[in-house]
Formats: C-alpha cells, sequence, structure tokens
C-alpha cells in the first residue's frame, strides 16, 4: 500500500481509499473495507445432526440459516473465538476440533477471512447470546443440511463452505 485516506472507523470495520500498485505496474485508488476476521463452527453431534442457527440479519433482509460464528476479538485466535461463539450461540462445548480451512468472504472489498472450524465430541454448555443478536438454535440432521446448501435453502457463504468442507473431511 502506497497510502491510505480514511473514510470510517467503526466498532468492527474501517473503511478507506487504498492507493496500491498491482502486480501488472499499476497504481490504482481501490475502497477497502478492513475487518478483523472471523470464526464459524461446523458442530456435529453424536447423532450425526449439524447445529444451524436461524438468525436475523438485517443487512440481508431477514432470516438466513448461517453456522455458529462470529468475529475475531484483538489479539483472539480463530480456534479461540470459535470456541466462544460455539458456546455462546449454541450452548455446546467440543471435545474435538479439526481446521477447516479459512475463507474470504468478499475479497474484492474486504480484507475479512474467516476460518472454519469442525468441532465434535458435544456437551451442553451455558452460553448467552449477545444482545444483537437475534436468533434460533436448530439441529438438523447433516444430510439434510447437505440439501439445502445444494438447493439454496442456505444462502450464507461461510455456511456453504464449512458445510462443504465438513462433508469432504468427514468422507471415508
Amino acid at each position: 500500500m502506497i497510502r491510505r485516506l480514511p473514510i470510517y472507523r467503526g466498532t468492527i470495520i474501517d473503511v478507506g481509499i487504498e492507493t496500491v500498485a498491482l502486480p501488472n505496474g499499476k497504481q490504482v485508488d481501490l475502497e477497502v473495507v478492513r475487518h478483523p476476521g472471523g470464526a464459524a463452527v461446523v458442530a456435529i453431534d453424536a447423532d450425526d445432526r449439524v447445529c444451524l442457527l436461524r438468525q436475523y440479519r438485517y443487512a440481508a433482509d431477514g432470516w438466513i440459516w448461517e453456522l455458529p460464528a462470529g468475529k475475531l476479538d484483538a489479539g483472539e485466535p480463530p480456534m479461540q473465538a470459535a470456541q466462544r461463539e460455539l458456546t455462546e450461540e449454541a450452548q455446546v462445548q467440543a471435545a474435538t476440533w479439526h481446521s477447516l480451512g479459512s475463507m474470504l468472504s468478499s475479497p474484492g472489498v474486504f480484507s475479512e477471512r474467516v476460518h472454519l472450524f469442525l468441532a465434535q465430541g458435544l456437551t451442553a454448555s451455558a452460553g448467552e447470546t449477545e444482545a444483537h443478536e437475534v436468533l434460533e438454535v436448530h439441529w438438523l440432521a447433516f444430510g439434510e443440511a447437505m440439501t439445502w446448501a445444494g438447493c439454496g435453502t442456505i444462502t450464507d457463504a461461510k455456511t456453504l463452505i464449512g458445510l462443504y468442507r465438513a462433508q469432504q473431511f468427514l468422507a471415508p
């Protein structure tokens, strides 16, 4: 980056115009939204059910299906964020964790990287959702969740990628 013109700094995002030199030698101004990143969890219980949240998202015009997920707090490792979010949103903890890699939510304008995890060996745990979250916790057969992913019932990118990567990880 050559320079950055700050436009807006909020509690989560930082928006600016960044002047950058591209690999082809050209210099351009890009609108960039800086985001601390997040973590999402594909939590599968002993009955092969996956936790999906039916969550109200104003920016998405209503209710959508999502994995338990949230943003990374300052200096927080992705695994720790995933564990925290699973407890807060699904009220469970996991004994076994596997990384499913990460994904970029919208790399044309956002710096956000979402780290994906598979959680198994679940036990109940006390958790409390944050005041700004309006959600319902659902446990759905993993196969049915994959059907929803394929037919368009699930539209959230991190949830789709997390489910498909979990399916690949668990395949014999």
